[in-house]
């Protein structure tokens, strides 16, 4: 089992920092490649570059939060969510459709099927 993650390219996993101007502000993010290689799709996919879905992200998490903790960490999650989803059907694969185009509820209703073979995975989908 070990070797299937073991073998990855060691560039995927090294970290690298990004600065990103959130509401004017110079701010630095460190990430690993792999994320902001999802980051970078995401972005691509609504016709944005990363620093501009980072703000929009970080923004909608104001909103909906009221503050942000660790907001790469909120990245990393978003890249692994992007990805379940798109496993699960929620979110095409096929990165000619802009995210912006998909039926929110539908989208989140697919992480149950994503879920359901986990029981973990599907307590904290709940």
């Amino acid at each position: 089992m070990c070797q299937v993650f073991i073998s990855a390219d060691p560039q995927l996993y090294s970290s690298r920092a990004r600065s990103v101007r959130l509401h004017g502000v110079a701010t630095s993010i460190r990430l690993e490649n792999l994320f902001w290689q999802v980051l970078g799709e995401i972005a691509q996919r609504d016709g944005m570059g990363v620093p501009q879905l980072c703000t929009k992200l970080y923004d909608e998490l104001v909103q909906a939060r009221g503050e942000v903790d660790n907001f790469a960490s909120f990245l990393r999650v978003c890249c692994g969510r992007y990805m379940a989803l798109q496993l699960s059907g929620g979110i095409p694969q096929d990165t000619s459709i802009p995210i912006s185009s998909l039926n929110t509820e539908r989208v989140l209703a697919t992480q149950g099927r994503a879920c359901s073979g986990n029981p973990a995975l599907r307590a904290r989908a709940a």
